[in-house]
């Protein structure tokens, strides 16, 4: 899987920067997931700072293009997204189970 950076915008109020980006891949659409972690490791980040907002695949090629919300941080990504964006992302996941783990065992 490629993936080749269309464009990026700073929004410095919101702590991120706003990319575009295409994918070529050769089978079917990647999961989200590995989307946010090839796109993460392109741009030297953490998987937990990326947003992956959205994918449409090109009707029968093998392209896709996304965009993304890429964070200064994962608390910043926590702070500003919405919490279906968050769960789709896998992001604060880890965080809220080992929370509940906790409580279960107080």
């Amino acid at each position: 899987m490629d993936v080749d950076i269309i464009s990026e915008s700073e929004n410095p109020m919101l702590h991120r920067t706003d990319v575009t980006f295409e994918l070529t891949h050769e089978d079917a659409t990647p999961e989200r997931l590995q989307v946010r972690d090839s796109l993460a490791a392109k741009l030297n980040k953490d998987a937990d700072e990326v947003v992956i907002r959205k994918l449409e695949t090109k009707f029968g090629m093998r392209k896709t293009v996304g965009e993304a919300k890429v964070y200064e941080s994962a608390d910043h990504a926590r702070d500003v997204e919405q919490d279906h964006m968050l769960e789709r992302n896998k992001i604060g996941v880890d965080d809220e189970a080992e929370a509940e783990a906790d409580a279960e065992e107080a």
